[in-house]
């Protein structure tokens, strides 16, 4: 899970016209927000309208890429992604781009003027831009995603969401994120490499030029603050935290995400209305559409809640206000979903002893991190089972006094039998109430009527195991144990 749970790098977004709707791709960089671990590059999904076919269709095949013009001073470059897997059929060879057409290269100079007036953000270097047919893109990118993402880290992840209660036990997450980058990929920024690849089988209208707004934002991010350095937004420290590594990213595509908008007011013409409105109105993404419920609101998050978060900064000072977070990142969920809180309302840190020194062997650590107020919520919320999710505003409240938290994942290597344990600091006894409530509602109808309940603690005894839920002063700790003599051990170890 910590692959699968801030996989975000490679990105893809979908913006309707009057309405934000965007989908994250990727796995691998750290773990548990599952999205999100990789300095984006923005994708508009599906099969963009064809606006200049006469264009496509005089594109020689393989020419090299060329750099962008100096603008003010030469043009930086967004968010890129990277992923993992095991690279099985994936070319090693990196395909060749063709050189971008005069009328198009012109248009996407007017955009990156356009981005930096309205931002207010200089650019300091270059960007290369290529084109790539819709394969060729396809293929870079999953030799990137899969290079470090096996199947065998993907099964990982779905051990770990499934004793969440968020992913059926036998849904194959490799082969869905698989499917899922050949279906969305339009176009992509790799902040690496500091390329900005465009699809060139699809001309370049009204989505590739709203697009385009979105991901030169992030060159300007990546040049003015430094992603990968100056943020600390990196696969390394996003594998260590993975809470802090989906408020960076938040950070990072609201403010991408609100300047796409601004542009959109000020420069969009009305026939890139037109295209857009055609865009979406044919789009289908039969694979994003059957992604498990809390993955499709995962995807969600940096972008709906990041640009919550970045237009909230910029009514309070404008876009110093916003560049101000840059110097002071938001490092948690919490911060993100309740932007009055940054920057003052920070996590605290939980501890839990050391469950494998004391359980022993044969059992192993599969997973360990925060969880943070953001899953907690989906956990609530958007679980596997539509019988067991909280109403959304229950589990809001339920889960917005989350003052911090750690959970641990064990796997016993004899018989394949998961522990999971889940401890977390509240804002306050009440706000530990809350929880304490409201999870006993979701696991009474996840796991059937309480075997025992003695005030602060309720077990729960199921095909799944025994579930332990335990409340003392602002502290919960949930057990989900194979046995009850493992829940027994563990308990007595947080609790003794």
């Amino acid at each position: 899970m910590e692959n699968s749970r801030r996989t975000v790098f490679i990105v893809v977004a979908v913006l309707l016209v009057g309405c934000l709707c965007v989908i994250i791709v990727g796995a691998g960089i750290t773990g548990l927000f599952f999205p999100f671990e990789r300095v984006m590059g923005l994708l508009a999904p599906g099969e963009p309208t064809v606006v200049a076919q006469e264009i496509a269709t005089e594109m020689p095949t393989q020419i090299p890429s060329e750099p962008t013009k100096a603008a003010s001073n030469p043009s930086p470059s967004p968010t890129s992604g990277e992923i993992e897997n095991s690279p099985t059929d994936i070319p090693t060879q990196a395909p060749t781009p063709v050189p971008i057409p005069p009328d198009i290269a012109v248009q996407m100079d007017d955009i990156e003027e356009q981005v930096i007036l309205l931002r207010k953000l200089q650019p300091s270097g270059d960007v290369i831009r290529s084109l790539l047919s819709r394969d060729q893109l396809r293929q870079k990118i999953e030799q990137d995603f899969f290079e470090d993402y096996s199947q065998e880290e993907a099964q990982e992840d779905v051990i770990v969401l499934s004793a969440l209660g968020l992913l059926n036990p036998d849904f194959d997450m490799f082969t869905f994120y698989k499917d899922l980058l050949s279906e969305q990929i339009a176009g992509q920024y790799d902040q690496k490499s500091k390329e900005m690849d465009v699809v060139q089988d699809t001309g370049f209208g009204g989505p590739e030029r709203f697009t385009y707004a979105h991901e030169y934002t992030h060159a300007l991010q990546d040049q003015n603050f430094d992603i990968e350095n100056g943020l600390n937004y990196s696969s390394e420290s996003c594998e260590i935290d993975s809470e802090r590594c989906a408020a960076v990213q938040a950070l990072l595509e609201g403010d991408a995400s609100l300047l796409q908008w601004d542009w959109f007011t000020n420069f969009a013409t009305p026939q890139d209305l037109s295209e857009l409105q055609a865009f979406y109105e044919d789009y289908e993404g039969p694979v994003m559409e059957s992604a498990p419920d809390y993955l499709s609101e995962d995807f969600l998050f940096p972008y709906v809640y990041g640009e919550a978060f970045v237009e909230y900064l910029f009514n309070t000072g404008g876009w110093e206000a916003v560049n101000a977070a840059y110097r002071d990142v938001p490092v948690s969920t919490e911060q993100i979903l309740h932007p009055e809180r940054y920057p003052d309302d920070r996590p605290v840190e939980v501890l839990i002893p050391d469950l494998v020194e004391i359980l022993g062997e044969p059992w192993q650590e599969l997973d360990t991190g925060v969880m943070g107020e953001w899953y907690t919520y989906l956990i609530l919320a958007h679980g596997r089972d539509p019988n067991a999710r909280l109403d959304d505003i229950e589990a809001q409240i339920a889960s917005e006094g989350w003052g911090g938290d750690v959970y641990l994942v064990l796997n016993n290597e004899q018989d394949g039998t998961v522990l999971l344990v889940m401890h977390t600091s509240w804002e306050s006894e009440n706000d530990a109430r809350q929880f304490f409530d409201a999870f006993s509602k979701h696991s009474t109808v996840r796991f059937g009527n309480p075997s025992n309940t003695e005030g602060d603690h309720t077990t729960w005894t199921s095909a799944l195991g025994v579930t332990d839920l335990t409340i003392q002063d602002e502290y919960t700790t949930w057990i989900l144990a194979p046995d009850e003599a493992t829940a027994v051990l563990a308990r007595s170890a947080i609790w003794p």
